[in-house]
């Protein structure tokens, strides 16, 4: 098997809808994408899990929580826990987005060029199996956020 071969595996394991244009990706521009993927494909679970566990989320802000008394007056004008859920989730979305922008341009404009100038940033980077830095940053990972949205249905608004 070749390493490409093994990266499609990987990929197709993940859920990949185009698993060989990310393991080629990988392979010929050395990009990290396997790890890119693995980590948007956590960020969407986390998104999806606001519409798919409305249900559960909804009845549970309903009994405690600082939402609760908006929650309840949501369904009082008829709203349904999925709808709540699809809302929950396009929230969770753009917040998972100006995250991952974040990480890229830690710069927001409040502060002036020569104080952010001296100030430091972040990255995320990858590691081997092992658990060692392979030297490979994962970055822009906002620019693929919505490649790896998942297609099927999110269990909300039902």
């Amino acid at each position: 098997m070749t390493d490409i071969d093994e990266l499609t595996g990987l990929f197709e394991a993940l859920g990949a809808d185009d698993a060989p244009g990310w393991a080629d990706s990988e392979a010929e521009e050395n990009i990290p994408q396997l790890a890119r993927y693995r980590f948007l494909r956590m960020v969407w679970q986390d998104i999806d899990a606001w519409s798919a566990a409305a249900p559960d989320w909804v009845e549970a802000y309903r009994k405690a929580g600082l939402a609760g008394g908006a929650v309840e007056r949501a369904l009082r004008l008829g709203l349904t826990p999925g709808e709540l859920g699809e809302i929950a989730r396009e929230v969770a979305k753009e917040t998972a987005f100006g995250l991952l922008y974040g990480l890229a341009d830690p710069a927001d404009g409040d502060l002036p060029p020569e104080t952010e100038a001296r100030l430091p940033g972040w990255c995320l980077a990858e590691l081997s199996p092992e658990g060692r830095p392979t030297g490979r940053v994962l970055d822009a990972l906002y620019e693929d956020l919505d490649e790896v949205e998942p297609q099927g249905p999110t269990g909300g608004a039902a």
